[in-house]
């Protein structure tokens, strides 16, 4: 009884699941969050326009479980899904979690020992990719030490985390009242964390982050990444732009290093351009022609170049001087290499 009301005097926390076409997917997420060791949770769910049998199973959800809420809207994006959870949130924590994704059972009783424990605005966890069932079961069933958290202000947070790759909006546990009423950009669905977090940044006092692998990140074959082309793979080059013009305000040294990622963000949309056919690739020639600019004005930025690795060193060379070739040329490696692999399996 006594451990009982230890769970409801502590904070609410409001978990925020984004679904668009997740019918094979929701009702494992959810499950994964309702086995959190820590109960004191609300959860969200924003049905995003889905034209599957999601809606149905929101319903099967809200059935099973009192602390779950569904909003159905029209299809507005990711960015758009996540402000109307965090408009509806009622709890003093907030952490986001992608439909297909889930979550270790201890994880969010990890994460808020860990905001509480350093007095920070946001704590962050590890996370681990999964394909198979039998893998996300396996990885259940490893235990893991709890590291110390490191604590990062948030100059050095931008430096040490954020630029090196921990982009991610997941795998965080935020107070609300740092969010305050900061949103996601609407109409941004590839890099649109990052830049929230970046945006963030001037409003924290302090971050903390745990190597606990606490969240499992799906590698869906048919996740945002892995679609063809559409322009919403420009979204990449439009945030780096963005979140270069904040970073800069925070540390004007930092601007080689923040272009050699707008730098590969763009060589990462023309791979998605040169993973197309050529008739198809060609109907695209106006953001092939778009990379093609943004790539020789940024290679001017002194420095960058010099920090991007030596694979896109040469292929930002080839791109600038020959960018015809260099779809045709990715294209056929990387059919070749497809064609491989499926024939080895």
């Amino acid at each position: 009884m006594s451990q009982l009301m230890d769970e409801k005097e502590k904070p609410l926390i409001s978990v925020i699941v984004p679904v668009y076409n997740g019918q094979d997917y929701l009702e494992n997420c959810i499950d994964s969050i309702e086995k959190q060791t820590y109960r004191n949770l609300e959860i969200i769910i924003i049905n995003d326009g889905s034209t599957d049998d999601t809606a149905a199973v929101c319903v099967r959800l809200c059935e099973i479980y009192p602390n779950v809420r569904v909003i159905n809207r029209e299809d507005e994006g990711v960015s758009a899904a996540r402000n109307a959870g965090i408009d509806s949130a009622e709890g003093s924590l907030i952490t986001f979690v992608d439909a297909d994704d889930r979550m270790r059972p201890k994880m969010l009783q990890v994460l808020y020992d860990c905001l509480m424990r350093t007095g920070s605005d946001v704590a962050g966890c590890g996370f681990i990719p999964w394909e198979q069932e039998e893998q996300w079961e396996e990885l259940l069933k490893n235990s893991y030490r709890i590291h110390r958290a490191e604590e990062y202000r948030p100059v050095q947070y931008l430096r040490e985390q954020l630029l090196k790759g921990n982009t991610r909006c997941w795998s965080k546990l935020y107070r609300r009242s740092v969010i305050g009423e900061l949103r996601f950009q609407s109409g941004l669905t590839i890099g649109e964390d990052m830049l929230f977090l970046v945006h963030l940044l001037p409003y924290v006092r302090k971050i903390a982050e745990t190597d606990y692998p606490g969240y499992g990140y799906f590698q869906n074959p048919e996740g945002a990444m892995n679609r063809e082309f559409s322009p919403h793979y420009m979204d990449q080059i439009i945030c780096w732009e963005q979140a270069r013009e904040e970073v800069l305000k925070i540390d004007r040294r930092l601007e080689a290093q923040v272009t050699s990622l707008l730098i590969t963000g763009i060589m990462l949309t023309a791979g998605k351009l040169a993973d197309l056919p050529f008739g198809e690739r060609r109907k695209q020639k106006e953001y092939v022609e778009e990379c093609h600019t943004k790539l020789r004005e940024e290679l001017q930025v002194w420095g960058a170049y010099e920090m991007l690795s030596k694979g896109y060193q040469f292929k930002s060379q080839m791109f600038l001087a020959m960018p015809g070739i260099y779809l045709m040329m990715y294209h056929f490696r990387k059919s070749r290499h497809q064609k491989v692999k499926k024939e080895n399996t």
